[in-house]
């Protein structure tokens, strides 16, 4: 899992500790803005979230998540700001994440990127497609309305039911379209 310098940490936040109660093995790379908007937004520090997940430095190009060998059910990036969409669209693997990204995307895993910006331009909209067309996932935050959230916690929750659904790992973290309560 990656996390970025866009604003929606909580969305990461949420999906790391998700797949935590739900006993995922979840390994997390962080780009040094995604580090302080974390800090910023939720006031957690990427070293408390080492009780729920593997942390590693987006520059240790030597992590096991670099390597394709190391198997993965897959990887989200949440939030991705459109500076690491663009460099992974290119082909950039100058740092962990990217690296890991490529990587997934060789071997063919699930990947899915949440970009977290708006609006977009059309370099971003190319980029997006790009990735698409490599069979990356886009999945912009945008939270439904349907199951009407009175708090905030619950739009989290809806965007992270969504990863893990397209993740096809079992969950309940929403009632369902046409479910009963």
């Amino acid at each position: 899992m990656g996390i970025t310098g866009a604003s929606g940490s909580l969305y990461g936040y949420t999906l790391i500790r998700a797949l935590h109660q739900l006993g995922i093995e979840t390994h997390v790379i962080a780009t040094e803005m995604g580090e302080k908007v974390m800090q910023f937004e939720c006031g957690v520090k990427m070293e408390e979230l080492k009780e729920y997940a593997t942390i590693h430095s987006n520059r240790n190009l030597f992590a096991s998540v670099a390597s394709g060998s190391f198997q993965t059910d897959g990887m989200v990036i949440v939030p991705c700001s459109m500076n690491t969409l663009g460099a992974i669209a290119n082909g950039v693997g100058d740092t962990l994440l990217s690296r890991a990204a490529s990587v997934v995307m060789k071997e063919k895993r699930n990947f899915i990127i949440v970009p977290r910006e708006a609006p977009f331009h059309l370099i971003h909209l190319r980029n997006m497609t790009s990735l698409a067309e490599a069979g990356v996932c886009i999945m912009p935050a945008s939270p439904g309305f349907y199951h009407k959230p009175t708090e905030i916690w619950e739009l989290a929750n809806f965007m992270v039911a969504r990863i893990l659904d397209m993740l096809g790992i079992d969950h309940s973290l929403l009632e369902r379209w046409g479910e009963k309560a």
